[in-house]
């Protein structure tokens, strides 16, 4: 057997506070393999994302120290090196896709020149050498027209996009490893297997060896080579994927593979039907001929006139009381600006919302304070959703205090109960979000809008950026939730198998229109669009052996016609 690219062992990474030591990375130990696919998985907290960045010294804190351990990179320590050598390193031999490309991508800097400021600092190209460079990577990296998009900027991109930006940034440098860290977590299922496809024949063109971090067992048995899975910041298995997916020795794995929400198990409740219609009952929301339309194109400096680009176009859809609704489509379907519609968040052209009988359109700012009492929304980031100054205690405390159902006295326990709810530890209560995971961030997202004590929550991909087993928990506490409350449930998502589990009703939408709804069942067993019929395809299922579904192709999508 040919010697690791990469060898760690028994690292050890701990926090030292005012008061205490605290273990955060205890001991681990795996080996890369050249050309490999390392699947690092676990919940969110587990240490998956510090792990890797203690491998480059790229520590959150600087109360975070790597306090015992190896790490061998072709057989050269890289805990004793000096700091202008773990520079050349950073980029150069190791690079890194990080989870939120809208966060790591410079907003005010083209995309071209942020990926050849990589090439000329560690290749010490001409700067017409690495604009060519750079030009070739975007190719390499699927944007189809690279020479113009080199001057495009981050937000001019759609999250897909971004993400393949972010892959050419990390490319940039010509590194041996290349470190993925859930690159996928906010993409639809197309995008998502598309960025996946791409990792793969970047380690076949190049060589590379790759470590992706996700929780999406799903994922990692399409893409990966091998499985470590990680609990605590804890190594608690390795070892081949076929090998953990069929025998897991952990039962926490085991837990993992279970939760899977594509794994069949007749022991998850299956969502029932829409139930018959009650004439003495009126719908709770009612969207009537929606439009959301926006200007694209014009602004001080430019001369063209501007573009009308239709968001949502002509959307009907009723919402009953106590009824969970899936709303599902690809990445600029119109699914979020609806959401955002509904609440009064975004200006509605033309038609109608009506809440609880009452016409937004007709007394918008009394009827909006009503709404807003009424509704809440689980946003679909959750690092920029909530207050970075203030603690998740604050933020609950602020809404409780606005809302004026719980007496002041009592608002500390009623927090507490919130963190209980969504599996957070009472003591995130006096923490802040930067010192948070994704998956948390999310779950205080979630405790935030119960807080509302709604009618109706909308959550926009709330659970993308969690793990299954706490996705598999969300799912449950909201189907209580809607059990016991009557609470009525917008679900949007881009994970059809969670919709498929939790939803009654599903709603698929492309390009701003309904293409097809019903009960969730007969959608998902019989689609009667090709457009839904792709979407259930791109599925990742835990099953090794299925192959990793390439790109939709766009055309048949596009032309798509009902299916007799």
């Amino acid at each position: 057997m040919s010697a690791p690219v990469l060898s760690v062992r028994n690292l050890v990474v701990k926090a030292h506070l005012d008061n205490s030591v605290r273990t955060l990375i205890d001991s681990v130990s795996l080996d890369l393999g050249k050309g490999e696919i390392l699947g690092l998985v676990g919940e969110s907290g587990s240490g998956k994302s510090l792990l890797c960045r203690s491998l480059v010294r790229l520590l959150p804190s600087s109360l975070l120290k790597i306090d015992s351990g190896s790490v061998r990179l072709e057989g050269r320590e890289l805990t004793d090196i000096s700091d202008a050598e773990m520079l050349k390193v950073r980029g150069g031999e190791i690079g890194m896709i990080f989870q939120n490309p809208t966060s790591h991508l410079d907003p005010v800097m083209r995309i071209g020149n942020q990926i050849a400021e990589g090439i000329r600092y560690h290749q010490g190209l001409s700067a017409r050498d690495a604009r060519a460079a750079a030009t070739e990577i975007l190719a390499q990296v699927g944007f189809p027209d690279p020479a113009r998009q080199y001057d495009n900027y981050p937000h001019e991109f759609s999250g897909g996009m971004r993400q393949r930006a972010m892959i050419g940034v990390a490319l940039s440098c010509n590194p041996k490893i290349l470190i993925a860290d859930e690159p996928t977590t906010a993409l639809d299922v197309t995008i998502q297997a598309q960025i996946l496809r791409l990792l793969i024949d970047i380690r076949d063109k190049r060589g590379l060896s790759i470590i992706l971090i996700t929780h999406d067992l799903g994922i990692v048995a399409q893409t990966c080579d091998r499985i470590a899975v990680m609990r605590a910041g804890q190594l608690l298995e390795q070892g081949s994927k076929r090998q953990i997916l069929s025998q897991p020795e952990n039962l926490y794995t085991i837990d993992l593979i279970n939760s899977h929400p594509s794994m069949p198990d007749e022991a998850t409740p299956t969502p029932s039907g829409p139930r018959a219609p009650d004439p003495a009952v009126k719908p709770l929301l009612e969207i009537d001929d929606l439009h959301v339309r926006f200007k694209v194109g014009s602004g001080l400096l430019k001369s063209r006139e501007a573009t009308m680009v239709s968001a949502v176009s002509g959307v009907s859809l009723q919402i009953m009381p106590g009824e969970t609704v899936g709303i599902v489509g690809e990445s600029g379907s119109g699914k979020s600006t609806l959401a955002r519609a509904v609440l009064g968040l975004t200006p509605i052209s033309s038609g109608h919302v009506t809440f609880d009988g009452v016409d937004l359109a007709q007394r918008k700012s009394i009827d909006l304070a009503k709404l807003r009492r009424e509704t809440a929304m689980v946003f679909q980031d959750p690092f920029n959703a909530l207050n970075p100054r203030l603690t998740i205690g604050q933020t609950l405390t602020e809404v409780l205090k606005v809302q004026g159902k719980v007496a002041r006295p009592d608002i500390p326990a009623r927090i507490g109960e919130l963190l209980d709810l969504v599996g957070l530890e009472r003591e995130f209560a006096d923490r802040k979000p930067r010192s948070m995971s994704g998956g948390q961030c999310q779950r205080a997202g979630i405790a935030r809008a119960l807080a509302v004590d709604p009618k109706l929550i909308i959550a926009d991909e709330c659970v993308a950026a969690l793990d299954v087993t706490i996705q598999a928990q969300i799912i449950d506490l909201f189907r209580e939730l809607t059990r016991k409350m009557n609470l009525t449930l917008i679900f949007i998502a881009h994970d059809l198998a969670i919709v498929r589990n939790l939803c009654e009703r599903t709603v698929v939408m492309y390009h701003g229109e309904i293409v097809e709804e019903g009960p969730s069942e007969e959608i998902f067993s019989r689609p009667k669009h090709a457009y839904t019929a792709a979407l259930i395809a791109a599925i990742p299922d835990i099953d090794p052996d299925k192959p990793l579904l390439g790109e939709l192709d766009a055309a048949p999508i596009r032309s798509a016609k009902r299916i007799s």
